[in-house]
Formats: structure tokens, C-alpha cells, sequence
């Protein structure tokens, strides 16, 4: 029969043809056309014939076509056919499509819809059918019937995609219909309902069908929903990433069921998925800026569901394309500072906490897309390189004008650019980590940096590069050209940058041997180099190597061995180069650096401070060392015994023309040599054996010479006077002159001299006597010195002359010292300690020589001497020092010994503040290690297990006892109280505070007892009371919010100054001992807490405005967000308002006080608007009424506070009239030239009364606002608002009244003497227009 139909088809005539398919019945046709199809015999000519035969004008023709549609369905569905052979038929049947009429496409369109639900579609072919079908039904202009009505073609096509979009798809298939809706003109309308519904399919998916689900959904986007779109695949991921962490976390919890995919599947399908959304971008810019637009959005509401790793990892590879890098940075980077921000924010107020229990923190999210890139996502590492560096540069250490870079790298970073920094280096070395590839790319963009940003800090830069070579050396040999490249420009780079570099890179120099003799090179040319700078940096690099390279026979020991690390170089330096080498090379870097000891002091301080170090770790060059010193010394040393003074100081000192520069840094000279023999003698002699007997002579040769000569200098200077060295008191110290430059270089040498043999003969005394007496003896000279420097500095003022000299003495020593004078109970060493013991101010001069190392510290992270740079050795000494002085300090209190000696700071006094730096730099330097610090100053715990250390518990320990002397200071009588004392110890007690847990009993005992003393004791000292409520503000703002004590403070003040109105009587209401008459005007600079307050509710309106344009679907979580806010928020500013009321009646003295007080009170109504303006958008939003609460706000602030405002203006506006007019009669009464007193007054008052009219404009904003409001609301808040003085041209009323009766006065004076007195009236009324002034502009 097909043959029939075939031949038939083939004449030009149809109706032979027609006869033939009429006569077939029902099921025959499709049977044939089936057997055709799978023979793959000419089935595209059978059907052709087919519909040739069936013409769409004849009804039966019709239903032959939709009998033949609805067979070929399931058949090009059944899987049965050739792929080839079932494009063929679809082709066919799409062509032919558009011939049918409505009523047989609306039948053929339901078709598929059932089909569709019955999930029977495989593979999806015939949906190129049914796009074809819905866009001719679209354009259909026929009534079709649908239901019991007629609907329009394009009525119809919506009414079908709704059932289909309604109705349950099988996941199969979900492909294919996102596939097929891109071929189907859809309305926005339509589009939106298809792209959520295929949103939904998403979770019943199979991981593996996601992405080309999703790039489907991403082309169907170009017709509109790109923000849906996108939306729903962010959150989708972000779901599915939250759901994998809590697996992590609890994984006994894991369910068969629920049990999600594999990590490492799930982040190679997010890899996929981004790299879609990247090529799509590419070719439809609209859509990544559509992504940049609804991230913005979503931050703005939730910041953990618009930054999640997922989004920011799709950011990073859109980043790549170079138009919207820009965009997507800022926005990254406004987002990590608003975040840091935030968190600082949370953390500083425990009413906010409770607000706000989960706060997002983008720095982790970042951190998390750099572990999530190790699963293949290269797309990314790019755009997280760029971005650390972005971050990096964007927020580095800023340099003060003219100043030092400010480095804070060895503390702790506090502020949000800080952090974002930190952060950026952060991303940069866990990239680096992960990523092999572009290793060689960072490492050059970081060296790059350093020697092209030489002006400003590279601390952060230093730091980063250090970490990278910690974590993978061997790296840096591939790019060893680079590093040699750096090492070219070594010698235009400043000195610290040059050390920073060499000590990153120095785990290097060990396993490259070209990259070491790259380096030599270029510090042997620089050594000669005319620039100071540049052989500053030749003796730091040549320091370096002698410390790293070791001689054999060198002494190991914990310190001197270099922290590198098994996994950076697997085999021993000697392995590498044998001893010899290594000898013959150091030996040859002293040579050089033997020439340096002729060159300009700051060369030579460099080496005296680095040969120490060097002897420490590498001993085997202790005689080449010593040797090189004893020639230097000996050039100065006057060997002559009766000779004084015993060193040539003139030969230290350089003149050049009219100016005269130091030389030779002798006493660096001495300190270095006394160091290095303390460290020879403790150290090498002990380990010598005995078989090395021609090398001993020789050591002793020059240890020998040095304790003769030591010993010999330290005689001679105790006998010397000060005019042996050209100095006395009557000697010329000014800088200005060259004679007075030279003497204070001799004062400050000599100084260090004797500071240098003070400790060489403490060390070696052993507790004698003898020895002792002459520490004694040298101090005196040095007292001598400091005594008069001190007294000139005090003449000249000058800034220079003021710096106290930098002492010599070791922190070591200096822990040792201490200890010795103050708590050495030894029964032996009482005799020669008591000689030390005596001199009160060499105790002074021991405590104030701690404060000054401990201070260096605090601002340089180092200190100068043997083991400076050591943190672990800088912990032990600040230990034992802490010790010592927290003894000194509560064992002998300054009341005691201030009755004695009134000269100079006492002792006791010395000790607090040392004790509250300690506090302060231990806190920044050593944070992780408090626990460990807190246990050394609990003498009784000393064998407590060190896993175990309660940090709240010890620290409210030491906070006791602070508070004993506190509590003494402020009961002492009036002429022992201190006032410096007790501001210190309010400060240590501040700082000690934050080691304490918020939510500990001890912390709740400590604010207990900050309340009571605030509230019993009536202090005068106002710095002392501005610190004690800064104590209180500062821990309570940590229990609960301060707005209570506020209010009872602002009571206070109002009842001790009196009020704006002197016929009022305050009541006496004293809830605050310390608010008295003397301190009740300055305590009024509590306005900074209540500013403080304001910032926190300002920035809870913010939140509330962002949470409230949030429509998703957790809307009843935000909205019961929202209401606890919202109560918050008018809760604090009710409170608020009270305080204000308080103080906007109490008679401020004019000045400073007036001025913050109207400035706080237009910052109250601007976030009192904030508020309002935040209603007016909810009403917008929604029909919710606003709440009581803010009625009863509106009601008390237009009953409590703006009555009293212009009130309190009028008081102002009268104190400057009063002010001013005093002014004018006293100038009247001298009658002299006093313009310039009236000036001033003028000038003062006009900046004091600035603020006034803009507190007017906020308060009529408010007002404003309030009344859109009412309208919006339909509830009248303005019934609460008494009418506003009108302050554009105000008349008082009893002023102008006596005016008009002086004024009548005087016509009746002169009315007798004026004859035509009615003509001049009329002439007066007539001229007056005249008269007027034209006002100057």
C-alpha cells in the first residue's frame, strides 16, 4: 500500500490519491507509516504524499494530518528509530505545521501536554514540534474553545504553558523543555513562570544534569528574568554548599536518604556551572551586569546569601573580562571593608550582639573560594590573584607626611583596612599554596611591587613574600632570574625594605649556589658606592650571610640554628659546600666588610649591632671577629694607666666646614666588644677542648686585652670629672653652634660608655662589693651628664634636645638588674646589693630604663642589643620585668615614698606606668601568648599545668589588686591624692578589662564595682573623672547598652549646674558621686558615649531600611527581624531623648560644652528623621500601620525635647548678647583702640552659635517628615508638635515695647521746641523710603 501511495504521489493529479488513503482504515495508516520508518524506506516522500493527499481546506484531510501527528509522536519518542531518520520526520512535520488550523493545533498542543505529564518523552525530539505548534497556535487568529469559553490563539498558548508549568515533569525531560521554550515567543509574564518552574526542577535533578540544564536556562535568559535566573542558581548552589558543610561538621548524622553528593563532584559541577555563566557573559555583557546589579541588591538585604563562595567564585571569573573588573572589585572591596566594619561594630556593643546573634564575614567565604579552586576551578585563580593584590595596594600601611611609615605588621590588626589587607595577603599565599601554575606569577608580581613602591611601606609586601618562601623554596629556583634581577636594584632601595627582602629570601641562598654569587656581586659593587644608603645595605646583606653560612666546628644551639624547615632543604649546607669553601667565603666577607669600619658612623653602627649576631651563629669566626674589634678599639684607647680620660674622644668626631659629624660611635664600639665577650666567655671557652691549644693562646691573646682594657677604662672613668672630657655645667650644649654639637656628641658617648662598663661590671662582679661600688661610680658620671643635659634641654625647649638618649643597656641586663635590686633576697649578695640599693636614683634610673625598652618595643616590635630581635627572648625578659615592678609597685605604695624625696618621679610611680605599658604592648605583640604571661605573674600558681590556664581568672586576679590602689588613692586625704597615679590606674584597669570574658561572673563583679566607686566618690581631678566614666562606658557597653546610666548622668549634671530658667529649682538628685560642681560641665563630654549610642541605632536603621526591602521567601524571618529592631530602635532613642531633655534645660557654661550640645541634639533629629523616613517606605510597602511605640516616641519628643531646644537656643543667643555687650562697654569706659578684643569676642561668638541654625533645619526636617507621615498613615503625629518659634524674623515683644515708649518719650521732649511739628511729620513719612539702606551684599 505505501508503494501505492507513493507512485500515486508522484502524478500531478491528487485526487487518485485521495481516493487511495480515504479507502485505508483507521490504524492502518500509521501501521504503514511505521513500517516504513523502520525499514528507513522513503519515509519523508510517504508522509509528503500523505499530507499531498489530505489538503487542510477538507475536514477530513485535517484529521488525516492530526492522525498522522499524533502517531509520529510516540514514534519519533520511542527510541525504535534512527536519530537521522527521526530529524527527517520532525522536520517534515514542523514544515507542515503551519498549515493547520486552530482548532486541529490546539488539539495536536494538548497532545503534548499530556504527553508531557505522562513523562513518556526520551529523548525529546518532538518538542521541536511542539515550539513549532505553540508558535503557530500563538499567531492563530481563530476563537478556539477551551473549557466552556473561546479563548484567542494567544490566550490559549498562555492558558497551556500555565498547565504545563503547573503540572509534574518528569527530570528527564526538564532538559528538553528549557530547551524547547527558547524557540517559543513568550510574554515576561510567561517567561518568569517558566524560568521559575525549571528553578524548581533543579533539586529533583542528578548532580551531572545541572550545568547543561543551567546553560539552557542562561540562553533562554536572553529573552528577560536574567535576575531570576540568576538568583536561582546562586541560592541553589549556596544551598547545597551549606548543606555540605553541616554534613561536614556533624557526620554521624548523615541520613542514607538525605546523604548528598560527593564533595569533590559537587565542586567540579560548580566549576562547570561558573565557566556557563562566564561563556554566556561573554556573549551577553547585559547579564553580568544584570549580576553585579542584583548582588549589590542582595548585600544590601543579606549579606550571607549574596556572598557566598559560590557567587564570589562566579564574580572572580566574570572579573577576567577587563569592562566590568572595576566594577566587581569595588564592589568585593566595599563589601570585605563593610563586613570588618560590621564585626567591629558587633563587637563593641552587647546590645547589638543580642540584635544580631549570626553575623556574615566575607574574609572566611573568601578564604573558602580559595580551597574550593583547588578542584580544577583555574578559572578563578586568576581574578583571586588580582583580587589580593587589589586589596593589598588599595588598603597598604599609609605613610605619614615627612615621617616614618607607620608598620604595624608585628601587631595585631584592628582596623577594617587593616584586616582587608591582611586578608589580601591572606588570599594570595593560600593561592599560591594551591595553585602551581601561577606560582611564578606571584612571585613576580610581589618582588615587583617591592622594588617599585620603595617610597612607601612593603612591610605587608616583605611579610607576604617570606610566608611564600616559607611555604615552597625550591619554587623560587625556577624563578631564581627574577630574584637576581631584584638583587640588581638592592642598593636604590631603602635600608629596611634591603633587609626585609634578603632575610625573605635567605632559605634560598642556601640551595642556590648562582643566586648567592649574584648576590656577593652586587653587595661588593655597592660597598664602594657613593651612596650611604646603598653600603648600608652592602653590611646588612653581607651580615646576613656570614649569620646563615656556617663554618664546621661552629656551635649548634636552639638559637643560632636558622628556623627553615625538613621540608625546604633536605640536606645539610655542608652537603652543598664543604667547610673550607664555607671558611674561605666568610673570611672573604669580613675583608670586605674590615673596609666599612672606615666609613661614616651609620656603616659602622650597622656592623657593631650585627657582629654579635653573627658570633652567636657562627663561632668558628669568634677570633676574626674579636681581633677586627681589638684593632678598631685600640685606635681609641689610651693604654697609659694614670692617664684621663681614658679614650680619645676627639678622634671620634669629623669636621666638615662649619659642621661637625660623628665618626666613630664609640660607645656602640664598647657595647659590641662587651657583648661579644660576655657571649666568647660563657660560651666558646666552655666547649674548647683542650687539643686546640695554639687557637686558645690566641683567645686568650685577645680576651686577655679586652678585660685588661675593659678593666683599666672603667678605673680611669670613675676618677675622671667632667671637665677631663671639655664638659662641665657651664659648657654650651645648644645645637646651633658647632661647639655645642660637639659637646653633646661627647655627652652622649661618655653616657654610653658608662652605661656600657655598668653592665660589663655588674655581669662580672658576682655580686662584690667592690665591683659593685664601681657601677656606682660610673652612674654617678652618667647621672652627672644626664643631670645637665636635662637642665639645658629645659632652657632651650627645643624638640631635639628634649629626647632623652637611648641607653645601652641590654633588655637582658636590664631583667636581670631589676630583679637583682628588688627581689634578690639572697642572705650572700644583701652586703654588695645594699651598696646599689642605696642610691635612689640609680633605682629611678633602673625602672625608667625598663620603661623605655618595654616603650621601644610597644612602637618598633624590637629592641636594641643582643637578642632584640628575638620574640621568645623579649617575652621572658617582659615577664620578668612585669614581675618585678607589679612587686615594687603594690609592695611599696608612692605615698610612702613621696614623703621622703620630692625630686623627680617617684619609683612607685615609675613602675604603673611601666606596668600599663606592659599591659599594652603584650596585648599587641603577644596575644596568643597571654595565658602563658598572666601565669608568670602569679608567683603562688608556679607549677600549674599550662593547657589549663583560666586567662578571666587570672587577669581579674591582677585587676584586684589595681583596685586596692585605686580605692586607696581616692580615700586618701586631699594633699596625698595623685592624680597621675590614679589616671594610670584607671588605664590599666581599662586595659586589664578586656582580658576579662564578657559573660564571666568576674567581668560582672568588676563593672559592679566600677558603678560604686563612680557613684561614691565625689573626685575634683577632671581628667581623673572623664577616665573613671570612660571605665564605666567601656565595660558596660559590653553587659547591656549604656542609654540608663546616661540618663542618671545627664540628671546629675541638670542638678549640679542649675537650670536655663533661675527661678527653677532642680531636685537634688545625686546618683554619681563624681558629678560635682567642678567636674559637672566637662563630664558633659559623656555626649561622645551618647554619640556613640546615635552611630549604633543609625546604623540599625540602615539595616532595618535593607531588611525591609526584602521580598523573599524567609519574609516572615525578617519580618519578626525587623520588629525586634524596630523595638530596639525606638527603645534606645526614647531613652535618648530623656537624657537630652535633661541636658538641653541645664545652664551650660558657653564654650565647647553649648557647642557639643547642639551639635549631638541635630544628629539626634537627622536619625530621629532616618526613622521616620524608614515608616514612610514601610507604609509605602505595605498597608501595616505604624506601631504605638512610635507614636509614644513622636509624643515624647515633641513634649520633651523640641520645646526645650528652642528654649535652650533662646538661652545661648542671650549668654554671647551678654557676652557681647560687655564687651562694647568696656570699650566704651577705656575708650582706647580695643577693636581687636571686640573682634575676637565677635569671632567666638559667631563660631558658637554656627550650629544653631543647623539644628533649627533638622528639626523642621523632622518635622516635615512627620507630617508625610500623618498623611501616609492616616494618623495625626503632628497633634504631638507645639508650633515652632519662627526664627526668619522674630520680634520680642517686651524689647520693642519699651522702644516705642522711649520713642514717644523723646517726641514729647521735642514737641514744645518744634513749631511746624506735623509738617516735619508728614516730610518724615514721605522721606522715609529713602532713608533706608540698600543692605550690603
Amino acid at each position: 500500500m505505501a508503494q501505492r501511495i507513493l507512485s500515486l504521489a508522484a502524478e500531478e493529479g491528487s485526487e487518485r490519491l485521495q481516493e487511495a488513503l480515504q479507502s485505508l482504515a483507521e490504524g492502518e495508516l500509521g501501521d504503514m507509516v511505521t513500517r516504513q520508518a523502520l525499514k528507513g524506506r522513503e519515509t519523508a516522500a510517504l508522509l509528503r504524499g500523505i499530507f499531498r493527499g489530505s489538503p487542510c481546506s477538507q475536514r477530513s484531510g485535517v484529521l488525516r494530518r492530526l492522525q498522522v501527528y499524533k502517531h509520529c509522536v510516540p514514534l519519533v519518542e520511542s527510541g525504535d528509530l534512527h536519530l537521522g531518520k527521526v530529524s527527517e520526520i520532525i522536520g517534515l512535520l514542523m514544515l507542515e505545521a503551519r498549515q493547520l488550523p486552530g482548532h486541529a493545533l490546539a488539539e495536536l498542543a494538548n497532545l503534548f501536554v499530556d504527553v508531557i505529564k505522562g513523562g513518556s518523552l526520551t529523548n525529546g525530539k518532538s518538542l521541536e514540534l511542539f515550539s513549532t505548534v505553540l508558535t503557530a497556535l500563538a499567531s492563530s487568529k481563530e476563537n478556539l474553545a477551551y473549557g466552556k469559553g473561546e479563548l484567542n490563539g494567544e490566550e490559549f498558548k498562555k492558558q497551556l504553558i500555565n498547565t504545563l508549568c503547573s503540572s509534574k515533569w518528569d527530570p528527564r525531560c526538564v532538559i528538553h523543555l528549557a530547551n524547547m521554550f527558547r524557540d517559543i515567543p513568550l510574554s515576561g509574564e510567561e517567561l518568569q513562570f517558566v524560568v521559575e518552574k525549571v528553578l524548581r526542577m533543579f533539586s529533583k535533578l542528578d548532580l551531572q544534569e545541572i550545568p547543561p540544564l543551567v546553560y539552557q536556562l542562561l540562553l533562554l535568559s536572553a529573552k528577560g528574568s536574567k535576575k531570576t535566573v540568576l538568583e536561582g542558581i546562586i541560592s541553589f548552589f549556596n544551598q547545597l554548599d551549606k548543606r555540605q558543610k553541616e554534613e561536614q561538621r556533624v557526620p554521624q548524622s548523615v541520613d542514607l536518604e538525605v546523604a548528598t553528593m560527593p564533595l569533590d563532584q559537587l565542586r567540579h559541577v560548580e566549576g562547570t556551572v561558573i565557566l556557563h555563566i562566564v561563556s554566556v557573559i561573554n556573549l551577553d555583557q547585559d547579564l553580568g551586569e544584570e549580576l553585579i546589579r542584583h548582588l549589590k541588591a542582595e548585600q544590601q538585604k543579606d549579606p550571607g546569601r549574596a556572598l557566598c563562595p559560590f557567587s564570589v567564585a562566579l564574580l572572580l571569573s566574570v572579573a577576567v573580562k577587563h569592562r566590568l573588573q572595576e566594577q566587581i572589585f569595588d564592589f568585593l572591596k566595599t563589601s570585605i571593608t563593610r563586613s570588618c566594619k560590621d564585626l567591629q561594630f558587633l563587637q563593641a556593643s552587647k546590645f547589638l550582639q543580642d540584635l544580631f546573634p549570626q553575623q556574615h564575614d566575607i574574609t572566611a567565604v573568601i578564604l573558602e573560594v580559595v580551597k574550593n579552586s583547588a578542584f580544577g576551578w583555574d578559572h578563578v585563580t586568576q581574578g583571586l590573584v588580582d583580587l589580593g593584590f587589589s586589596l593589598m595596594e588599595s588598603y597598604e600601611p599609609k605613610k605619614p607626611f615627612g615621617g616614618k611609615a607607620a608598620d604595624n605588621s608585628y601587631g595585631l590588626s584592628k582596623m577594617p583596612a587593616q584586616q582587608a589587607c591582611r586578608l589580601g595577603a591572606s588570599i594570595l599565599l593560600e593561592t599560591f599554596k594551591v595553585h602551581e601554575p601561577i606560582r611564578s606569577d606571584i612571585l613576580e608580581q610581589v618582588l615587583n611591587r617591592v622594588l617599585t613602591k620603595a617610597a612607601s611601606p612593603v612591610s605587608h609586601f616583605i611579610d607576604l613574600l617570606s610566608n611564600i618562601v616559607v611555604s615552597a623554596p625550591l619554587v623560587l629556583q625556577t624563578s631564581s632570574s627574577k630574584v637576581t634581577e631584584t638583587f640588581d636594584n638592592l642598593s636604590f632601595l631603602p635600608i629596611d625594605t634591603v633587609q626585609g627582602l634578603l632575610r625573605a629570601v635567605q632559605p634560598l641562598l642556601k640551595v642556590s649556589m648562582s643566586v648567592r654569587d649574584s648576590l656577593i656581586l652586587v653587595l661588593q659593587k655597592a660597598i664602594f658606592s657613593r651612596q650611604l644608603d646603598a653600603r648600608k645595605a652592602a653590611v646588612a646583606g653581607f651580615l646576613l650571610l656570614l649569620r646563615n653560612f656556617k663554618v664546621l666546628g661552629s656551635l649548634t644551639s636552639s638559637q643560632s640554628s636558622q628556623a627553615i624547615g625538613a621540608t625546604q632543604v633536605q640536606a645539610d649546607v655542608h652537603a652543598c659546600y664543604n667547610s673550607a669553601a664555607n671558611e674561605a667565603f666568610c673570611l672573604e666577607i669580613l675583608g670586605s666588610l674590615r673596609r666599612c669600619l672606615s666609613q661614616q658612623a651609620d656603616v659602622r653602627l650597622m656592623l657593631y649591632e650585627g657582629f654579635y649576631d653573627v658570633l652567636r651563629r657562627n663561632s668558628q669566626l669568634a677570633s676574626s671577629i674579636m681581633e677586627t674589634l681589638l684593632s678598631q678599639i685600640k685606635q681609641y684607647y689610651l693604654p697609659q694607666p694614670d692617664l684621663l680620660p681614658p679614650l680619645k674622644l676627639e678622634g671620634c668626631i669629623m669636621a666638615q666646614g662649619d659642621q661637625i659629624f660623628l665618626q666613630e660611635p664609640l660607645a656602640h664600639l664598647l657595647c659590641c666588644i662587651q657583648h661579644c665577650l660576655a657571649w666568647y666567655k660563657s660560651t666558646v671557652r666552655r666547649c674548647q677542648g683542650a687539643e686546640d691549644e695554639e687557637e686558645e693562646e690566641e683567645g686568650v691573646g685577645f680576651e686577655q686585652n679586652f678585660e685588661e682594657m675593659l678593666e683599666s677604662v672603667t678605673r680611669r672613668m670613675i676618677k675622671s670629672e667632667l671637665e677631663d672630657f671639655e664638659l662641665d655645667k657651664s659648657a654650651d650644649f645648644s645645637l646651633s653652634s658647632g661647639v655645642g654639637v660637639k659637646n653633646n656628641i661627647y655627652a652622649i658617648q661618655v653616657m654610653g660608655i658608662c652605661e656600657v662598663l655598668i653592665e660589663y661590671n655588674f655581669n662580672i662582679g658576682n655580686f662584690s662589693k667592690n665591683k659593685f661600688e664601681d657601677v656606682l661610680g660610673l652612674f654617678t658620671c652618667y647621672n652627672k651628664l644626664s643631670e645637665i643635659l636635662r637642665e639645658k634641654a629645659g632652657k632651650n625647649k627645643s624638640a631635639l634636645s628634649n629626647k632623652t638618649a637611648r641607653s645601652f643597656l641590654s633588655m637582658g641586663f636590664v631583667s636581670t638588674l631589676l630583679t637583682a635590686l628588688f627581689r634578690d633576697n639572697a642572705q650572700s649578695h644583701e652586703e654588695s646589693l645594699a651598696v646599689l640599693r642605696s642610691s635612689t636614683e640609680f633605682l629611678r634610673y633602673a625602672v625608667s630604663v625598663a620603661l623605655q625598652k618595654v616603650q621601644q618595643l610597644e612602637e618598633t616590635g624590637q629592641t636594641d642589643g643582643p637578642d632584640g630581635q628575638n620574640p621568645e627572648k623579649m617575652f621572658q625578659n617582659l615577664c620578668k620585668i612585669t614581675q618585678v615592678l607589679l612587686w615594687r609597685y603594690t609592695s611599696i605604695p608612692t605615698v610612702v615614698e613621696e614623703s621622703g624625696k620630692k625630686k623627680g618621679k617617684s619609683i612607685s610611680l615609675l613602675c604603673l606606668e611601666g606596668l600599663l605599658r606592659i599591659f599594652n604592648t603584650v596585648q599587641q605583640l603577644y596575644s596568643a601568648r597571654i595565658p602563658q604571661f598572666l601565669q608568670a605573674l602569679d608567683i603562688t600558681d608556679g607549677d600549674a599545668e599550662e593547657t589549663d590556664i583560666n586567662v578571666t581568672e587570672k587577669a581579674a586576679f591582677q585587676i584586684r589588686q589595681f583596685q586596692r590602689s585605686l580605692v586607696n588613692q581616692l580615700s586618701s586625704a586631699e594633699d596625698d591624692f595623685n592624680a597621675k597615679e590614679t589616671q594610670s590606674l584607671i588605664t590599666v584597669l581599662s586595659t586589664l578589662s578586656k582580658l576579662l570574658d564578657p559573660t564571666s561572673q568576674q567581668f560582672l563583679q568588676f563593672l559592679t564595682w566600677t558603678v560604686k566607686v563612680c557613684k561614691e566618690n565625689a573626685l575634683e581631678d577632671i581628667s581623673c573623672c572623664k577616665g573613671l566614666l570612660s571605665l564605666l562606658f567601656s565595660v558596660h557597653v559590653l553587659y547591656k547598652s549604656p542609654v540608663g546610666l546616661l540618663r542618671e548622668l545627664a540628671q546629675d549634671i541638670h542638678a549640679c549646674l542649675g537650670d536655663i530658667d533661675q527661678d527653677i529649682e532642680v531636685e537634688g538628685r545625686c546618683h554619681f558621686a563624681v558629678v560635682n560642681a567642678k567636674t559637672a560641665a566637662p563630664t558633659l563630654l559623656v555626649l561622645g558615649q551618647v554619640d556613640k549610642v546615635l552611630e549604633e541605632v543609625d546604623w540599625l536603621i540602615k539595616k532595618l531600611t535593607s531588611l525591609g526591602s526584602d521580598t523573599s521567601e524567609d519574609s516572615s524571618q525578617a519580618s519578626n527581624q525587623t520588629q525586634a529592631l524596630e523595638k530596639g530602635v525606638i527603645l534606645q532613642l526614647g531613652t535618648l531623648l530623656t537624657v537630652y531633655h535633661e541636658l538641653v534645660q541645664t545652664a551650660l557654661p558657653s564654650g565647647s560644652c553649648v557647642d557639643t550640645l547642639l551639635r549631638s541634639l541635630s544628629k539626634t533629629y537627622g536619625i530621629l528623621t532616618s526613622l521616620i523616613k524608614h515608616y514612610i517606605q514601610a507604609c509605602r510597602s505595605s498597608s501595616n500601620t505604624i506601631p504605638g511605640r512610635l507614636e509614644k516616641l513622636v509624643k515624647l519628643s515633641g513634649s520633651h525635647l523640641t520645646p526645650q531646644c528652642y528654649s535652650f537656643i533662646t538661652y545661648v543667643q542671650n549668654i554671647h548678647s551678654e557676652s557681647l555687650s560687655f564687651v562694647e562697654e568696656k570699650k566704651k569706659k577705656k575708650k582706647e583702640d580695643d577693636a581687636a578684643a571686640v573682634s575676637t569676642v565677635m569671632a567666638k561668638v559667631l563660631r558658637e552659635t554656627k550650629p544653631i541654625p543647623n539644628l533649627i533645619f533638622a528639626i523642621e526636617q523632622y518635622e516635615k517628615f512627620l507630617i508625610h507621615l500623618s498623611k501616609k498613615s492616616k494618623v495625626n503625629l503632628m497633634q504631638y508638635m507645639k508650633l515652632s518659634t519662627s526664627r526668619d524674623f522674630r520680634i520680642n515683644a517686651s524689647v520693642l515695647d519699651s522702644a516705642l515708649q522711649e520713642r514717644s518719650l523723646e517726641d514729647a521732649e521735642n514737641e514744645p521746641h518744634n513749631d511746624q511739628s506735623s509738617t516735619a511729620e508728614q516730610t518724615d513719612e514721605s522721606q522715609e523710603p529713602k532713608k533706608k539702606r540698600q543692605r550690603k551684599k
